[in-house]
């Protein structure tokens, strides 16, 4: 992975809102990596430049949510990476708070900063780390209930669970750093036996 980019809506009002769960992944792989998020205006966004394997650009558009390609397209047009080096983490209303999954490619699923990643990439084919956030109500909610969901804080016992997720998911980073996919999948997906199961 050559960048990896948090999605969220930049400022006071938004930071602690579901949407951020993405802003909040990457600014805890800043932390643990050492390494600070400085503002960019040809990047539109927060960036830091990690080492590892490889050069690894972290990126937080200040664009808002439905803009974050124009950050994205921006960096990864002047570093010339292309979609299959680039994660992109993101809150994920299809999975409860706790769940994490990782893949590469697919549909947008609705989420507006995916859709317009895809478009300025002029690609789909990127990776993607989606935390789950969960879904207002089981049946089909309005695409009102739904922007209002994830623009207001999860409640103590989600937020608690998406913590934990974010700690599961970060624990992949090593092995996302050295292009290890297959094996970091493995690991992410691969439901851990409680000490009473057999």
């Amino acid at each position: 992975m050559r960048l990896v980019v948090g999605l969220g809506n930049p400022g006071k009002k938004y930071e602690r809102t579901r949407h951020n769960a993405g802003f909040w992944w990457v600014e805890q792989l800043a932390r643990t990596l050492r390494a600070t998020l400085r503002d960019e205006g040809k990047f539109h966004g927060r960036v830091a430049k990690v080492g590892g394997a490889g050069e690894t650009w972290l990126l937080l558009p200040d664009t808002f949510m439905n803009n974050s390609g124009r950050a994205v397209g921006a960096l990864a047009t002047f570093y010339k990476i292309v979609p299959g080096e680039i994660l992109v983490v993101h809150d994920e209303l299809d999975l409860p708070p706790g769940a994490a999954k990782l893949k590469l490619g697919g549909g947008s699923s609705g989420h507006n900063g995916l859709k317009d990643i895809a478009e300025c990439l002029g690609s789909r084919d990127f990776w993607r780390l989606r935390l789950g956030v969960g879904h207002p109500r089981e049946t089909a909610a309005s695409e009102q209930e739904v922007a209002d969901y994830v623009l207001h804080p999860p409640r103590s016992e989600e937020q608690s669970a998406i913590d934990d997720a974010i700690a599961k998911s970060l624990d992949i980073w090593t092995l996302l750093s050295e292009g290890k996919t297959e094996a970091a999948m493995l690991k992410l997906h691969t439901k851990e036996k409680k000490p009473n199961e057999s």
